[in-house]
Parts: structure tokens; sequence; C-alpha cells
């Protein structure tokens, strides 16, 4: 089943055109990881699908539903697609586990120990089962980036769209964010990864699309893409961040 579907997405800022006709397809289950220079469109392109940012021209469906223009319904639709920031954008006022359960509780009206037990179990998903009480200023980055994951699972999402999730940490604790990230995939988790962490993309990644200049000119499977035959200019990109 096609999850999300997107078609000639353009999308400028001012004289500066930043996706210049952009299609994607991503089925369920699949994780799509999208590489390429800073400047290249990828956060962007992700806000559009979240319907953060309109589009110039394009069409975008999402489990087969026309969404571009969805208006006031945006909000609505946008509950079902989970996304994570580069920053963890948590309450500093709540505990992690509020963080989590406040959504649920206030959007979906579950009933607060439901919404709490939910969020309890989510905690142990992201392998910070001791934290529950413990406040955003009292975590490491990579541990309140994994109560954000937590905090966007917790509305149970059919998508989720993660951009550039670890470019904010220390490199100490990228890997335990990256890890998480993995499980989810090899669970079925249909997502959009922005990153520029290549080990993550040949592990975990279903297919890899390389993006420059608002183009996305190359895509292929995970396996394809880091062998050998690749276009040159994605080979040129791969060598530089592997140097």
């Amino acid at each position: 089943m096609v999850v999300l579907e997107a078609r000639g997405l353009k999308k400028s800022f001012g004289v500066l055109e930043v996706l210049k006709g952009v299609d994607l397809t991503l089925a369920r289950g699949e994780c799509l990881v999208l590489v390429g220079p800073s400047g290249s469109g990828k956060s962007t392109l992700l806000r559009c699908l979240n319907l953060l940012e309109a589009v110039d021209s394009g069409r975008i469906l999402f489990a087969g539903e026309e969404i571009t223009n969805a208006g006031r319904r945006a909000p609505e639709i946008r509950r079902r697609i989970g996304m994570v920031f580069q920053n963890f954008e948590l309450f500093s006022h709540l505990s992690a586990l509020d963080n989590i359960a406040l959504a649920p509780r206030r959007v979906k009206k579950e009933p607060p120990a439901r919404a709490r037990a939910r969020a309890q179990a989510l905690l142990e998903k992201v392998h910070l089962p001791d934290k529950a009480d413990a406040f955003p200023d009292e975590l490491s980055g990579g541990q309140q980036q994994r109560v954000a994951i937590a905090r966007a699972l917790a509305m149970e999402p059919a998508l989720m769209l993660f951009d550039e999730p670890t470019s904010a940490l220390d490199p100490e604790t990228v890997g335990e964010v990256l890890q998480v990230m993995q499980e989810l995939s090899e669970e079925g988790m249909t997502s959009i990864v922005v990153t520029h962490e290549m080990g993550f993309a040949r592990r975990a990644a279903h297919r890899v699309m390389f993006m420059e200049a608002g183009e996305a000119i190359h895509e292929a499977c995970s396996a394809d893409f880091f062998g050998p035959g690749v276009p040159e200019r994605v080979a040129r990109f791969l060598g530089r961040i592997a140097a």
C-alpha cells in the first residue's frame, strides 16, 4: 500500500527556487533516507509533506487522499504524521513522561492513566524507562531527542518524518538516537529521514534518494546506492562524507 505520494512538488522563497518538481512514492513499512549537500531542499521537502509549508505547485497524496491544499484540515492530517526536528522542542516545565502523554490527553482525549501508561511504554521503547520523572534539563541531548521521538510516536502516526535528528547532538549521543530509529525501521515504521549519517542509511534505509539544488537526481535501494556504478556526482558526495 502506498502511504505517501508526491508529484512535481515546486516551492520557492522569493526568487530562490528550493524545490524544482520533486517526485517520490513511499510504501507502508518503507524507510526512505534523503541525502545531499546542505541547501538541496531536503528539509523544505519534509516541511511541505507535513503541510508546514504550502507548495507552489504539485500534488501530495497521503493514504490515497489528496492533501495538497488541506486548508483547515491540515492540523488533523498532521496528527497522523509524526515529525522529529533537529531541536528537541520539549516543554521544559514537564517531565519526560508528561511531555509524551500531553498530546494524547489534549488532542485524542485519552484518559490520563491510559496516556501515562502508554508514555511509560514508549519510554521503554526508546530505552529510557528510568527517565519518566526527569525534566529536559536533566537529560542529555540524545536522551531529549529520544523523548521527542517517543512523543511523536504517542500519537500513533501512520508516517514518521525525521529532519536531521542527530545534527544538534554531541557525537557521543548520536548512536543511541540512530539505534532507536533503526529499530523503528526494522519494526516496519513508515518513515522519511533526512540525515548525513551514511552508516544509518546503509543499515536502515530501504531506499536512498540523493537531492541537489532542489531536485531528486538519483534514487536506489540502499545496496545499490552504496554500491558501484552510481552517478559520478553521487560518488563524489559519498566520498566526501566518508572522508
